[in-house]
């Protein structure tokens, strides 16, 4: 039976989330290697666009989560336990009250946590330099090669020092002070100033 044909019977039609009819897709609960319906979930168009960050968060949309987390379908359950702790790691104590109530199998657990593992690691994507270094706000950096700065009408020289860097919500970029003008720069033209250079 194709997957969507048994999804909908497994769930009467409905998303398996909220229970709205609207619009209903298949959403995979990764890690997927090979696409079945026990790996997956019919939801509606608005828990899936929150799922996949491609809309705004809307919190009180999830309290339909005290419901479906009770399901007996395993990938049902690690949507909600992974969407309970996004909600909870939003502040919303309501999500953490319905966490610390939910009950899952060792293996539903480890298959929940690797996503939020995943999460986690995309929320916090580290700023590297082009060796791979990872940089934090008040860094020193240099240029390897030089960078025709547009609109100031200047190049940065190859070697030229950028003190005190600030990071941005964009992990490929940093921004600093280049002849007396802050800048965005790419990360890949940028190498860590060791802390202390030698003598």
């Amino acid at each position: 039976m194709p997957i969507k044909a048994a999804l909908t019977e497994r769930s009467n039609g409905c998303c398996e989330l909220c229970s709205s009819t609207n619009d209903l897709s298949i959403f995979e609960v990764p890690p997927v290697k090979e696409p079945n319906s026990d790996k997956s979930v019919l939801v509606c168009s608005t828990c899936s666009e929150q799922i996949a960050k491609t809309a705004e968060m809307d919190n009180n949309h999830w309290r339909c989560l005290n419901d479906s987390m009770w399901s007996q379908v395993p990938a049902v359950q690690v949507t909600a336990f992974r969407m309970l702790t996004r909600l909870s790691k939003a502040g919303e104590g309501w999500a953490q009250d319905l966490l610390d109530m939910m009950y899952m199998e060792d293996e539903q657990k480890a298959w929940a946590d690797y996503g939020v593992a995943a999460d986690e690691i995309e929320e916090v994507a580290p700023t590297r330099d082009s060796n791979g270094t990872v940089l934090v706000a008040g860094d020193n950096v240099t240029l390897i090669k030089d960078l025709e700065v547009k609109g100031a009408n200047f190049t940065a020289k190859r070697g030229t020092p950028v003190r005190n860097i600030s990071l941005t919500d964009n992990p490929e970029h940093i921004e600093g002070r280049v002849n007396g003008v802050r800048i965005v720069l790419l990360t890949t033209y940028l190498k860590k100033m060791p802390l202390f250079e030698d003598k």
